[in-house]
């Protein structure tokens, strides 16, 4: 029984790092991911994605088992090295992978339908070191993991399927051989051919884009939202500042996880419950590498104070109209008297 070569070649592409902004610094990580459905005995659908980093390198198109390049220069990148022979063995080494899990599934008597989950990989330092990674899980647990320096499979659950998993390919020499060839020396050469072919791409910078508003939960209680958008590379920092000092974590705090945008870019929100009219001045502050040395500040507006300064106007504005009135009214008044006392001394 042959295991899957697909997890020797197909995965040895995906066990090439990705790039970060700032590569002399950051670890450089690639790894793939592939999802096999085996519904019965006779079929498998597979699908799988290639990340450098946090982007896109290609995807395997689960119609015809083919492979697309998200970008030229990986296509470039790949046809240098062992990558372009792995990519064009791709479909031989899917159709090894499905024929041995369903040999493993016949013997450990698994029943159908179940999924297969592959992760592979590798990281890259910026000193060149370098360690390799392959995980493989059934239904969404833990099944066996490749350990490359002792070039064993090992499992990672005491069922009868992974130890089956585990023994059959670890007594595959030749195959654990290969796999630690792969992750800790083809690895590092992939990963500077991508460094070379895509740096303007993977170093870009996007600035973000970001926005304070409001919502009221309750009367008694104000939130203050800030939205951030459209910035890459995705390591960013957000933080609410009340009276000029930054507002440590706590309950009244609450930041989002990072999410991906449609483009490519990255969003996230930063929302601080106050209570109305606390008479503090709050800012949100953004710092990303985009934007160097400098800070995005965001000041919230108070725009209830408005309303009640123009109140207070108004009323002082009434009083002293009603002031000037009663004067006015007085004086005519007291002339109106004299007038009339006047009138009656002449008669």
């Amino acid at each position: 029984m042959q295991p899957p070569l697909l997890l020797l070649f197909l995965f040895l592409p995906i066990l090439l790092p990705g790039m970060w902004a700032n590569p002399e610094a950051e670890p450089q990580v690639l790894q793939l991911l592939q999802t096999s459905l085996f519904a019965n005995i006779s079929s498998a659908e597979v699908s799988a994605v290639a990340l450098l980093g946090d982007m896109p390198i290609f995807v395997l198109d689960p119609a015809n088992w083919s492979i697309h390049f998200h970008w030229p220069w990986v296509h470039q990148a790949t046809a240098e090295g062992d990558a372009e022979n792995i990519k064009s063995h791709s479909k031989v080494f899917l159709r090894n992978m499905v024929r041995y899990v369903h040999e493993v599934a016949q013997q450990a008597q698994q029943d159908y339908p179940f999924v297969i989950q592959i992760r592979s990989g590798c990281v890259l330092h910026p000193n060149r070191t370098s360690w390799g990674f392959m995980d493989v899980g059934a239904d969404g647990t833990d099944l066996t993991a490749f350990e490359v320096e002792r070039q064993r499979w090992e499992p990672r659950q005491p069922s009868l399927l992974a130890k089956l998993v585990s023994k059959s390919l670890t007594s595959q020499k030749a195959i654990t051989g290969l796999l630690e060839h792969l992750l800790s020396i083809s690895c590092q050469s992939y990963i500077l051919t991508l460094c070379r072919y895509g740096r303007a791409a993977l170093e870009r910078q996007e600035l973000p884009v970001a926005r304070v508003f409001t919502r009221t939960p309750t009367p008694h209680q104000l939130l203050l939202v800030c939205r951030v958008t459209g910035f890459y590379p995705r390591s960013i920092s957000v933080a609410w500042l009340r009276d000029g000092q930054e507002v440590p974590p706590g309950p009244a705090l609450n930041t989002s996880t990072i999410l991906p945008n449609a483009d490519l870019t990255y969003q996230l929100r930063s929302v601080l419950a106050v209570a109305p009219h606390d008479g503090h001045s709050y800012a949100c502050r953004v710092r990303h590498s985009s934007l160097g040395t400098r800070s995005l500040l965001i000041p919230w507006k108070n725009h209830n104070a408005a309303p009640t300064i123009g109140i207070a106007i108004t009323v002082l504005l009434l009083a002293a109209t009603a002031s000037a009135g009663g004067v006015w009214w007085w004086k005519h008044r007291q002339v109106d008297e004299a007038t009339w006392e006047t009138r009656e001394f002449i008669i």
